[in-house]
């Protein structure tokens, strides 16, 4: 078989290797599971739509990692990981969603053969790809394996990014802004929902300036008129109404790596609640990224911002961003570091968040954001759209 396409040179991959296995020495872990697809790629380079049966990487202190998974996608494995032919390994498709049979206890086999099935195993408890039934499976082979949860360790690995991942999310950047140029140009009363997220999508996977796009991990959310109070609807075919607010949470992806950004959208005279928030998102936005500099901590970051809106007699009870950069589906935040009080993670020069600056309320609410990097001096945005609300008249 051919060479695999790698996105990041090997010493890039061994490093990130090193530092993962440092973490593990420290948490007191012989061998990490990983599950996470994000974290899997991370390490390895492996990118392929198998989340949907089981898989993992196998991290040891003494080799190169294991890509376990379904046997027809150990091709997958070969064209895209970094790893010899040796360190992939697969199961056969009986243990495939199936009531006698599970893949885990087909990892556990390998495991007690490579004689590792003593010491203490990390566990990605906490993902959406990890289920009990295979913590079972896992364990049940693996009786004299003693367990740890290291949902996150892979993730704070992750944080800081190399100037190939930024480069990757820059061109993401590029293609969510044209995204949302292509949503002013098409957006109108009568258009249905429908039809403007057919734009979306033909723009983002499209790309632009050269740079090609990829699928995101969640899809476009939109809320129009009193939806817009819901952050997490996506859309219908209902056509849009003059006299309303739409906006539009998207994520531009080059090779896995995200950029979102979220608009709203007002077809006619803005009313003034519209006009008053937009000028405090605004500020306190402004607020937010003159605290975004190494040395502040994400918790400096949100009280500036939360300070700025509750002048304006607004409140948000979530979190004001978090941590982005690779991911799959069904969501593009890195669950590691968040911009919300209590959260006393030291911003680095590299980190790259999403500013998620929305607000919602009972029937109405309006999203102006941003994905920032974290540089030397002052934060980055990552794309260039216009940071207000865009009236259609």
């Amino acid at each position: 078989m051919t060479a695999p396409t790698l996105r990041f040179e090997i010493p890039e991959y061994k490093a990130r290797l090193e530092a993962t296995r440092k973490a593990m020495e420290q948490e007191g872990v012989d061998l990490l599971i990983v599950t996470d697809p994000a974290n899997m790629a991370w390490l390895t380079g492996y990118d392929g739509w198998s989340f949907y049966v089981h898989q993992c990487v196998l991290v040891y202190q003494d080799e190169d990692p294991i890509w376990f998974g379904r046997e027809m996608d150990a091709n997958g494995a070969r064209r895209t990981v970094y790893m010899d032919e040796g360190q992939i390994k697969s199961y056969a498709d009986h243990y495939v969603q199936s009531s006698q049979y599970h893949p885990m206890t087909a990892l556990a086999a390998l495991i007690v053969d490579q004689g590792r099935s003593n010491g203490t195993i990390g566990i990605e408890k906490d993902n959406y790809y990890f289920t009990h039934a295979a913590f079972e499976a896992l364990s049940s082979g693996l009786p004299n394996a003693t367990f740890k949860d290291t949902t996150r360790l892979v993730k704070w690995q992750r944080i800081v990014k190399s100037r190939r991942e930024i480069e990757y999310m820059e061109a993401a950047g590029k293609i969510v802004t044209g995204m949302h140029q292509r949503i002013a140009e098409v957006l109108r009363p009568g258009v249905k929902q429908s039809d403007v997220v057919a734009e979306i999508y033909h723009t983002g996977t499209r790309g632009v300036d050269g740079y090609w796009g990829d699928y995101p991990a969640a899809v476009p959310m939109i809320g129009a008129g009193a939806d817009a109070s819901a952050p997490h609807l996506t859309w219908t075919d209902r056509e849009l109404r003059s006299g309303e607010s739409i906006f539009f949470e998207l994520a531009g992806v080059h090779k896995r790596y995200h950029c979102p950004l979220s608009r709203t959208f007002y077809l006619g005279k803005p009313d003034q609640k519209f006009i008053d928030a937009e000028k405090a998102v605004s500020e306190g936005m402004e607020a937010g990224l003159d605290k975004a500099v190494p040395g502040n901590t994400c918790e400096d970051v949100a009280k500036a911002y939360y300070g700025v809106i509750e002048r304006y007699g607004l409140k948000k009870p979530s979190r004001a961003g978090y941590s982005i950069g690779l991911a799959y589906p069904p969501d593009w935040g890195e669950h590691s570091a968040s911009f919300r009080l209590g959260d006393h993670t030291e911003l680095r020069a590299g980190m790259t968040f999403h500013f998620m600056s929305g607000l919602w309320f009972g029937d109405w609410g309006i999203e102006i954001t941003e994905s920032i990097q974290i540089t030397d001096r002052q934060a980055k945005c990552l794309a260039s759209s216009p940071r207000q609300l865009i009236v259609i008249d």
